[in-house]
């Protein structure tokens, strides 16, 4: 079948719409002859560089050396002023936006990293600043005005009234062009704080009253949104005889946008005002905004929401009780404008509602969940049921994400302001932790553990399990959200919930919390795919298990740890369960470490994945912290025979890299003594033996002490030692023995020596059998804990080696 006339042209258009759009592609190319214009000398040295760039090259080569500007400052000051500077003066007269732009953020960046003092900086650049700030580009002038800003805060008085202050007077003038008086108006309001009162009103304030009349509305507004930072510099006094005039004025200019400055100005300047400027002057403008803000005047409709709060508290004290009123039913009308029909409108008149007018709807309707907590405080929190739960309950529940989400962020705060009321809100706390929008259930959790900590111990019953039998939809709640967080996308609010979980133990019971979150936990820990989220479950398990005091229920939950993370059948498993027994050192005694997880950790040595391995050397000294002498001693030499497996057994040279470097630091560690086990040796030694004297003991505490991983004497000559840098491996099984068993003295190669005379080195052959034998339960044993049988033989082993060792001595004083 032939193509079809319409798809075949069809084809031929899009082929030469194909070829148009290479075209430019190819135009883009340089040229041999741009290549040459583009290329420099590499002989010039930098400033040289600069200025022949500025001289002679093109526009993006211009705009390069004035961005490099301020490190040639650092780098050569005295020649950067002199050569290029000026040029930069120069090409800035014809420079484009770009460059422009450019000029202004260098400047002030030598401005802020001070590479001259500030008198040669005013000499050298601020005149260059002042031609360019008047710039018909508003962006390059915004930019400049921003870097003048900058200096004025920086220069002495003098400078400013000679350079800045005395010129001013001619550029405020209505002759001049409209970007030249807006500039005026911002830099007046930077000089009324660097100026004394009477020099502001015999030299500025003329220059303020003639912008605030200007005829153009943009230089009114400008000026108006600068009587804020005069005030501030010109006093209470001043400021009521002059800036509250104008203000007044300005609120009834003809311009909405300046209405709107003079409105949110008097609300800035609110605290200056005394009681009868307020009642007579700020009052009457106030309600006026509010009665015109629906009617004629929408666009003071959002800006009146925003400052609702602080206008209602800062005129609190002169209201009267039919003006509270008022003013509260203001505040619940915009809390649902846009959500309900006007009396009189139709459905047809609000299919007109427009975008615009929409999106404004929502940033009233966010304003006032902003001014939530202020108005509670207007209202006192002892009316909060009465007078603004209904509206508290459309907030929480309105249709758009960002009113509710502002809602979130604000929750903790109005449950700090209603304390033993905060059980009045708890259904809206369900609410918006079963949000369907991830965003509001993040702003929540941010300060979750207070907020259920005011839930569980706020109001009358005091308890937490008293109360929170009263919230029966909260743990549920807790565990949709969870759920939401998991199946979504965003890992980080995932995790963050699952460390604020860690605070459930203050607020639910222990049987609540291993029925519903633990195991739940254990699970995240397992499936999860991120790591962050996974460390997070299992900091916020070991957090669950350390309030558990149910023995069962520990027992359960370790056994679980043990066989389904650290003998586990995938590595990353394993390398979680090295990441959850570091949490359960931060987190419980070093006893009960050593009772449950100091064994099944050392199994890791044995791990066939090299990383498992590597992450579990990282991890030994910590390991080693949790032991006490002489108690732990039997775990010591567990520890030891680890240690000495990898170093003679390990084949990936990673791994035997960091351990090579976890011997050297686990030789200078000094391991706890338990000084009740040493006192109680000494009561049985001295039953057993008179002849062991006060100065044996006090010796073999000072061993005890200095006790450190055992090391063979070939081991510490040659491959410990610093002089080394590797260590060989063990050439055969009896040298392998050797390095265990000669545990004596404190000396630099040595690792370990037992405080126990039983243990001191007589000759490394012979007590290397004894110390480490063949039959060993780590060595013999597959990933389960060691036998408490063995332990046992050895404990007997142990009193019959110290029987014999005190035979000796007394047969050989």
């Amino acid at each position: 079948m032939e193509p079809a006339h319409g798809n075949l042209f069809g084809y031929i258009e899009d082929l030469q719409e194909l070829t148009i759009i290479e075209r430019p592609v190819r135009r883009s190319l340089k040229t041999p002859e741009e290549i040459e214009r583009l290329t420099v000398d590499e002989e010039l040295n930098d400033i040289e560089r600069a200025v022949y760039l500025l001289s002679s090259g093109q526009d993006i080569q211009g705009t390069s050396v004035v961005a490099n500007l301020p490190v040639l400052m650092r780098l050569n000051p005295a020649e950067t002023l002199r050569r290029v500077l000026p040029k930069i003066r120069e090409v800035l007269h014809v420079a484009g936006v770009e460059m422009q732009l450019t000029a202004a953020v260098s400047f002030l960046t030598i401005l802020q990293e001070e590479s001259v003092s500030i008198h040669t900086y005013s000499h050298s650049f601020l005149h260059i600043i002042l031609q360019n700030v008047e710039h018909r580009d508003s962006g390059v002038s915004n930019a400049w005005l921003e870097t003048l800003l900058a200096v004025i805060e920086t220069l002495p008085k003098e400078t400013i009234r000679h350079e800045i202050l005395n010129p001013l007077v001619s550029k405020a003038q209505l002759s001049q062009t409209l970007q030249s008086r807006l500039v005026s108006c911002k830099i007046l309001g930077k000089l009324a704080n660097k100026f004394e009162a009477h020099i502001i009103k015999r030299e500025i304030l003329p220059l303020v009253k003639s912008l605030c009349q200007d005829v153009e509305y943009e230089v009114r507004s400008c000026m108006c949104r600068q009587l804020e930072h005069i005030a501030q510099g010109i006093g209470t006094e001043l400021t009521k005889n002059v800036v509250l005039p104008e203000l007044v004025e300005l609120a009834r200019d003809e311009g909405s946008s300046v209405r709107l400055a003079a409105f949110e100005t008097l609300v800035n300047l609110l605290e200056m005002f005394d009681a009868d400027d307020r009642s007579q002057t700020v009052l009457p403008l106030v309600k006026s905004f509010c009665e015109k803000s629906f009617k004629a005047d929408e666009s003071i409709l959002v800006s009146l929401s925003f400052h609702l709060g602080k206008l209602c508290n800062g005129l609190y004290g002169i209201f009267t009780p039919e003006q509270h009123l008022r003013f509260l039913e203001f505040y619940k009308k915009l809390c649902t404008l846009g959500l309900q029909q006007e009396n009189g409108h139709n459905d047809n008149q609000i299919q007109f509602q427009t975008l615009e007018q929409e999106k404004k709807y929502i940033s009233v309707r966010k304003n006032c969940a902003y001014n939530f907590p202020a108005m509670i405080v207007f209202v006192d929190p002892k009316n909060f049921h009465l007078e603004l739960y209904s509206t508290f309950f459309c907030l929480c529940h309105d249709p758009e994400v960002p009113v509710r989400y502002t809602m979130a962020v604000g929750f903790y705060e109005v449950a700090k302001i209603l304390n033993s009321g905060v059980y009045a809100i708890h259904k809206e706390l369900v609410t918006l932790l079963q949000d369907e929008s991830l965003e509001v259930l993040d702003a929540l959790i941010g300060h979750l553990p207070e907020i259920l900590e005011l839930m569980a111990t706020g109001g009358e019953n005091s308890g937490s399990e008293s109360k929170l039998l009263t919230v029966p939809d909260l743990i549920p709640a807790l565990t949709t959200a969870e759920q939401r967080a998991a199946t979504s996308l965003k890992w980080r609010t995932h995790e963050k919930l699952l460390q604020k979980y860690a605070c459930l133990p203050h607020i639910i019971s222990s049987d609540q919390i291993y029925y519903r979150f633990l195991h739940r936990m254990l699970t995240i820990i397992m499936t999860n795919n991120v790591l962050p989220v996974q460390k997070a479950a299992a900091r916020t398990l070991c957090v669950y298990l350390r309030y558990n005091r149910k023995q069962e229920q520990r027992h359960e939950v370790i056994q679980k740890l043990i066989e389904q993370l650290g003998q586990g059948k995938s590595y990353w498993n394993r390398l979680r369960f090295l990441d959850t027994c570091e949490f359960i050192m931060e987190l419980f005694s070093k006893s009960f470490f050593c009772k449950y997880f100091f064994l099944p950790v050392l199994e890791l040595t044995h791990d066939p994945v090299a990383n498992v391995r590597m992450k579990l050397c990282y991890l030994l000294p910590k390991v080693k912290s949790t032991l006490k002498v002489p108690t732990d001693k039997h775990l010591l030499q567990q520890l030891e025979l680890c240690i000495r497996k990898l170093l003679c057994q390990e084949k990936d040279k990673d791994v035997l890299t960091i351990v090579k470097r976890t011997v050297l630091e686990l030789d200078r560690m000094e391991i706890s003594v338990d000084a009740e086990q040493l006192e109680k040796e000494k009561q049985q030694n001295e039953g057993r033996s008179a002849n062991i004297s006060d100065k044996m003991f006090k010796k073999k505490r000072k061993e005890g002490k200095k006790s450190k991983l055992v090391r063979s004497q070939s081991f510490s000559t040659q491959a410990l030692h610093p002089k080394y840098g590797n260590i060989d491996k063990c050439p055969n099984k009896s040298s392998a023995t050797g390095y265990s068993s000669s545990i004596s003295g404190v000396g630099k190669g040595s690792i370990l020596q037992f405080s126990d005379d039983s243990f001191r080195t007589r000759s490394t052959s012979n007590i290397g059998n004894a110390a480490f034998p063949s039959s060993s339960p780590l060595a013999t044993s597959s990933r389960n804990s060691v036998n408490s049988v063995d332990q046992k033989n050895n404990g007997n082993k142990d009193s019959q080696s110290r029987k014999m060792s005190l035979k000796n001595r007394k047969s050989n004083p």
